[in-house]
């Protein structure tokens, strides 16, 4: 996807797309490729596939936090979804969820080259942020793990009615099904399932979940625990 491609694909979607989004997004593509060659950030390297699979998949969530007040992205990497979702929300706070210190360095670099306000690298671990009362209206997990597991690192990190959006491939469906008692322990309804085919024909299935009730205390667990036994 060429710059003028995703340009183009934004505006079909009525994403923002103007000189200043994609100006940003330029700037954003050039440090990644530049840090990749020192630091594993994406195994994505090709700088039109970075665009179609990074950028344009990430601000497919536009609609879904456009209005919103705060968004947390839990286990961010390089950033997506939540850097070209501030891009275009420059209203949004937006904090990026890490425990990778070099990949929380590159993000930090990132909102400072791009003059990001309302933007924030938080390192450390979505279950232990969770218990220190982190919250806010919508929580993405973008590429970190199944649904079982993602699931209990994210909604305790949701306000009350909040979203939780977990970003998935061809296989969403399923892991929904497997995931339904780890939902209902911790709160999540199923509000809206989102199928999405990229250009290259990749399919995308972005599950969108309401907390509907409190999450029980005791979650979210230690991570190895939550790796070992998921609900």
């Amino acid at each position: 996807m060429t710059k003028e491609e995703l340009k183009q694909k934004l505006e079909e979607k009525g994403i923002p797309a103007d000189e200043e989004v994609i100006s940003k997004l330029e700037m954003y593509l050039s440090m990644i490729s530049d840090t990749n060659k020192v630091m594993n950030l994406t195994a994505i390297t090709d700088p039109e596939a970075i665009r179609e699979k990074h950028f344009y998949d990430s601000l497919l969530l536009y609609p879904y936090v456009k209005d919103t007040a705060a968004l947390i992205d839990v286990g961010t990497g390089a950033g997506f979804p939540g850097i070209p979702l501030k891009i275009v929300c420059p209203d949004l706070k937006v904090t990026l969820l890490d425990a990778t210190k070099k990949k929380c360095d590159f993000i930090q670099r990132v909102i400072k080259e791009l003059g990001l306000k309302k933007a924030e690298v938080v390192c450390g671990r979505a279950e232990e942020l969770a218990h220190k009362g982190m919250r806010a209206e919508i929580v993405t997990g973008r590429a970190v793990s199944n649904l079982r597991m993602l699931s209990e690192l994210c909604l305790p990190l949701c306000k009350m009615k909040g979203r939780f959006i977990a970003m998935k491939g061809p296989m969403g469906n399923e892991e929904l099904r497997e995931a339904e008692n780890a939902l209902q322990v911790l709160g999540g309804k199923l509000l809206e399932t989102v199928k999405e085919e990229l250009p290259s024909g990749d399919v995308r299935v972005n599950l969108i979940f309401e907390k509907y009730k409190p999450t029980p205390k005791g979650y979210p667990r230690r991570f190895a625990e939550i790796k070992k036994k998921p609900l």
